[in-house]
């Protein structure tokens, strides 16, 4: 019985390493459309937000088929439970970067190049799904560390966005409607590092059984 839960864990950590490997995809893909002014790619990310959702789906069922079949207690159970959180943070994620790939084409063109860091915060919370998803297959509370750390260079890099998008506004207010479209983009990349903050909290959870955000 054992042997059949190890195979049934460890199919659900390969599918959860596929679902973190199409979201740090679909990012890039959404920054890529941006920084060029491709709209095809931005149609690309969109591609990939139907798969995440579809993987979603997959790993739900892989779940609860464990919980009825297996009956896991103590940790096995937070693994599980853990899993289907994870997996509703990173369908956000896929929904936000389609997100960011429908506002490409409003921008006519343009690549956002002005903001250098919105470049840093896509890379940093690509990088964060990265470890957030290694951290639970592996149980890794260094990298839960880590993840929660770079949260921070996320946060620092959408400040002085915002402080030079209100710059350019200031500067020439043609540039006003320019502006508001990357503030929403990274506002998405933003939003797209605290889910995968909330990732690694119930990667904690999965290990100690205490979510930060308990009281």
């Amino acid at each position: 019985m054992r042997n059949m839960f190890d195979d049934q864990l460890n199919d659900l950590h390969r599918k959860l390493i596929e679902m973190g490997s199409a979201c740090e995809t679909a990012i890039d893909l959404a920054v890529k459309a941006l920084l060029e002014g491709d709209r095809s790619i931005a149609h690309e990310a969109a591609a990939h937000d139907q798969q995440i959702d579809h993987m979603e789906r997959q790993i739900e069922a892989i779940c609860l088929k464990m919980l009825l079949q297996q009956q896991p207690v103590a940790r096995d159970l937070r693994q599980i439970s853990a899993a289907m959180k994870i997996i509703t943070d990173m369908e956000r994620i896929g929904d936000q970067a389609e997100d960011i790939g429908e506002i490409v084409p409003f921008l006519k063109g343009r690549t956002g190049l002005e903001c250098q860091d919105i470049r840093l915060m896509a890379e940093t919370a690509q990088q964060m799904v990265r470890f957030a998803v290694d951290a639970y297959v592996d149980q890794d509370m260094a990298l839960v560390k880590k993840v929660i750390t770079m949260d921070d260079i996320v946060d620092d890099a959408f400040d002085r966005t915002k402080e030079t998008l209100i710059r350019m506004i200031t500067d020439n207010r043609e540039d006003g409607e320019y502006a508001l479209d990357l503030l929403m983009i990274a506002k998405y990349l933003e939003r797209i590092g605290d889910h995968a903050t909330n990732i690694a909290e119930w990667v904690e959870f999965s290990i100690t059984g205490t979510h930060t955000n308990e009281g």
